[in-house]
């Protein structure tokens, strides 16, 4: 009889938990796939981080890679008419034109010129297409076994091109392993002379590096089909986190998505906010000595109790278009 009597306190006491737990308002995060990675593999957060995404510019870190492990930054490349004709943003580079490999490299990372990046893998490998099978090799080596690179430059190659949440934390994290490209990340602003005399300046398109918190390095991409996206890499007290967000809706909820996973990783604690699918809470871990993929189900919408929104205020920013 005790024990008929106690059920209904107990049940009570459910439905306020309950109640409670619905009461509290949470924040969407519009965006298709993202995840938070630190360097030890273990995934601190994600959502989707298999799915098979568009990549935009984001491949230009891989690029970057393949370029600097056949080139040397002081190499001079001469722009061919194909590439000067590649659909890219400005600066522009002109056919004949003839700058260094780290000055091209310097475009295709800070602005993500398009046509610097074929230029450089037109150096690397005589053509676009030689050059892509070479990333793609480079790609099974860091053990980004569910990405396929169809050019240089992210320009979309419908279903042909594709990478996943944590595949480009995967990159990211190969990539700071270069010391000009971690460098050149860091770069807010850049002015250089090509041979012939003319000056170009360009700016980092990644906004978070300009602001007043914890630097974030990173990677912006955006495409029609890709939508907005943005890899990068934050330094902590337990070392560097890498993050990857992928599908984001417009260039202002891509900035507050990547610089709330940015706090996530100096803070993991704060994952606890976030809403996790019915299989349970927790750490993940891939191997990354064997190169295993990472595995993780979410619900299709993520968000951040209000309670701990107030902490992330100060890194949700306004939107800067750029690539």
């Amino acid at each position: 009889m005790r024990r008929i009597h106690s059920l209904p306190v107990i049940l009570f006491a459910i439905l306020i938990s309950v109640t409670q737990a619905v009461a509290v308002p949470r924040r969407a995060i519009p965006v298709k796939a993202a995840v938070v990675m630190d360097s030890s593999g273990t995934v601190l957060y994600a959502k989707y981080p298999k799915a098979k995404l568009a990549p935009a510019s984001t491949v230009k870190l891989m690029t970057a890679m393949v370029v600097l492990d056949h080139l040397k930054p002081e190499d001079i490349v001469r722009i061919s008419t194909n590439a000067s004709r590649v659909k890219t943003i400005p600066p522009g580079i002109c056919p004949e034109e003839e700058m260094t490999v780290g000055d091209l490299l310097h475009l295709a990372l800070m602005r993500s010129i398009n046509s610097a990046a074929v230029a450089l893998a037109e150096e690397t490998a005589g053509t676009e297409g030689a050059f892509a099978a070479m990333m793609n090799q480079k790609a099974l080596e860091l053990g980004a076994r569910d990405t396929i690179f169809a050019n240089a430059s992210g320009l979309p190659r419908a279903g042909t091109q594709y990478t996943t949440a944590t595949d480009l934390a995967l990159i990211m994290r190969a990539a700071l392993a270069y010391p000009l490209i971690r460098e050149i990340l860091a770069t807010k602003e850049y002015t250089f002379r090509t041979a012939a005399g003319r000056e170009i300046f360009v700016e980092n398109s990644n906004h978070l590096l300009w602001q007043d918190q914890a630097v974030v390095l990173g990677k912006t991409g955006y495409t029609g089909n890709a939508r907005h996206c943005f890899v990068g890499a934050v330094d902590t007290d337990k070392g560097p986190v890498f993050t990857a967000v992928l599908g984001a809706r417009s260039r202002s909820s891509l900035w507050r998505t990547a610089a709330m996973l940015a706090e996530v990783g100096a803070h993991p604690e704060l994952a606890q906010g976030l809403e996790m699918s019915s299989k349970g809470r927790g750490s993940r871990r891939t191997n990354m000595k064997k190169n295993n993929p990472l595995t993780a189900d979410m619900q299709p919408k993520v968000s951040v109790d209000d309670l701990q929104r107030s902490r992330l205020q100060g890194v949700f920013l306004q939107s800067r278009q750029d690539d």
